[in-house]
């Protein structure tokens, strides 16, 4: 960790609400005037598309059918701790990032004069000067293991995590609707994943500082026959903290309207409020990193 050089990090699986606290942090970084250093958990993939694929084929014929991108064979978790690291000592890193679609390959050729397509990494770059804070949205941001501690290095972890069936139906939903795949290749798709999920995605909410779980106030206890993803009036979002000590509970349930406490560290608010809650729980904490930071 690292008063003068705070590194944040946003961490949970595709589709359960990262890009809603990503939003929230950057209407609060724009407040505080901050500069952010912003890291994609994707460009931290060891592998680009083609490569995955060809990994994944290879993996299934030695008898392996839980390769994923989830796990430790498809991403640099070394690199990633080191970035964490490097940044809170020095303020600076290298970043890249990963062409998720060819819109994206266009607008990143334009501006690097490289040729590169969906599937594919930038070169690394030196992350600019200047940055207040760095702030990591991705799957991996707090893994721990034998070989690397990533928490360590983190000022402020954030965890966005829907209940299990809300998350599989969301994957579903949109794997049929944007990619085109079938029931079977996502259900298989989910199976695959599952070791790899259980042993490093699901352990880092237990890393965080603040989580926020999405729970449907709808029957969804067959995801794979749902025809509809619950909206966020359909759902709860618990807040979780981590430490309670010195979290002013009163002023957020007077902020948040039909929020209330289920446990002595859990805040419960409507699902349609999770951006404002993100911000009015989230916006302190910033407040007083970045004041810490200055004074060092």
């Amino acid at each position: 960790m690292s008063k003068k050089h705070p590194v944040v990090v946003v961490t949970g699986s595709s589709g359960a609400g990262t890009t809603t606290v990503k939003r929230a942090f950057e209407h609060i970084f724009t407040r505080e005037k901050l500069t952010a250093a912003v890291i994609e958990g994707d460009s931290f993939h060891s592998l680009g598309r083609v490569e995955f694929k060809e990994a994944m084929k290879k993996a299934e014929a030695t008898g392996n059918h839980s390769f994923s991108h989830f796990g430790p064979e498809a991403n640099d978790f070394a690199a990633l701790e080191n970035l964490f690291k490097t940044y809170g000592e020095t303020g600076g890193g290298q970043r890249r990032y990963y062409i998720h679609s060819d819109d994206e390959a266009a607008e990143l050729n334009a501006k690097l004069g490289t040729s590169l397509k969906p599937g594919e990494f930038t070169p690394w770059q030196d992350i600019p000067g200047g940055s207040d804070i760095l702030f990591y949205e991705g799957l991996h941001g707090l893994v721990k293991t034998d070989t690397v501690n990533m928490p360590q290095h983190v000022d402020l972890g954030v965890g966005v995590v829907p209940v299990v069936n809300l998350e599989w139906i969301q994957k579903i939903h949109r794997d049929a609707a944007e990619r085109g795949y079938s029931a079977e290749v996502i259900v298989d798709t989910i199976l695959r994943r599952m070791p790899d999920y259980v042993n490093y995605v699901t352990p880092q909410f237990s890393q965080t500082d603040v989580n926020f779980q999405r729970v449907p106030l709808v029957d969804t206890s067959n995801p794979f026959i749902a025809r509809d993803i619950p909206t966020p009036d359909e759902s709860l979002v618990v807040v979780r903290f981590r430490n309670p000590k010195g979290v002013d509970f009163p002023y957020f349930l007077n902020m948040i309207p039909g929020s209330f406490m289920s446990r002595p560290n859990n805040l419960v608010v409507p699902g349609g409020k999770m951006g404002f809650a993100m911000e009015v729980v989230l916006g302190p904490l910033i407040e007083r990193m970045v004041e810490a930071s200055r004074k060092a």
